[in-house]
C-alpha cells in the first residue's frame, strides 16, 4: 500500500493529457454514438467495476434508450501497477441469456480483462456483445479484443483519473494523467 507522501508525489508530477473539459467531450460523442447504434436493442449494460464507474456514470445520464443495468468485476491488477491473473470478484445477476450487452469500461490496456468479460458474456449466450471504453492505450502489439466505442487514446504510460487508479488511489481525478516517466 502505497503512503500518501507517494500518492501526492505522483499526483504533483503526472503529465495531464487530457483535461476535464477535453474527457467529457469525448464522453458526450460516446454517448452520440451510443444512442444511434443501440438504441433499439434494449441492452444489459455491464460496468466494470472499479474502473468503469466513473465513465458508465457520465454514459447512462446520456443514454435515452431503456436498458437494464448491471456490474462485473474482474481484475488483473488488485491495485498493482501491473497485471497477474483475472480475478473475478462480482459476476452480473442480470440473464444475459439472448440479449444485447454493452460492456463499460475505463480503459482498453493489454485486452486481458476485457477479453474475459466478453468470453464470460458468450458463455451466458448473450446475443449480441459491444464494448466501450474511455480509453485506448497505444501498443507496440495486437490486442486481442477491440473496442467498439472509444473516447481518447492515450500513449502507452501508466495512467490515472476518471476511474482509471494508481495502487487503489486517484481514480477522481479530473483529467486523465500519466505518472512520471523514470
Amino acid at each position: 500500500m502505497p503512503t500518501l507522501n507517494e500518492i501526492f508525489q505522483i499526483q504533483a508530477s503526472a503529465d495531464c493529457l487530457y483535461t476535464e473539459s477535453e474527457v467529457e467531450s469525448a464522453i458526450d460523442n460516446m454517448a452520440e454514438k451510443i444512442n444511434l447504434f443501440l438504441k433499439a436493442t434494449n441492452p444489459v449494460i455491464l460496468c466494470v467495476m472499479n474502473g468503469g464507474v466513473v465513465i458508465t456514470g457520465k454514459l447512462l445520464t446520456q443514454l435515452n434508450f431503456p436498458f437494464t443495468f448491471d456490474a462485473i468485476n474482474a481484475s488483473r491488477y488488485l491495485n498493482q501497477t501491473s497485471g497477474g491473473d483475472i480475478h473475478w470478484k462480482q459476476k452480473p445477476e442480470t440473464d444475459l441469456k439472448n440479449r444485447t450487452v454493452l460492456i463499460i469500461d475505463d480503459i482498453l490496456d493489454q485486452g486481458q480483462t476485457l477479453e474475459a468479460i466478453i468470453n464470460y458474456c458468450k458463455d451466458h449466450a448473450a446475443k449480441s456483445i459491444y464494448t466501450a471504453v474511455l480509453v485506448d492505450k497505444k501498443l507496440t502489439h495486437q490486442k486481442p479484443v477491440t473496442a467498439d466505442f472509444i473516447g481518447l487514446e492515450v500513449e502507452n504510460r501508466y495512467l490515472f483519473g476518471y476511474g482509471m487508479d494508481y495502487k487503489g488511489y486517484l481514480r477522481n481525478a479530473s483529467g486523465i494523467y500519466a505518472c512520471k516517466e523514470d
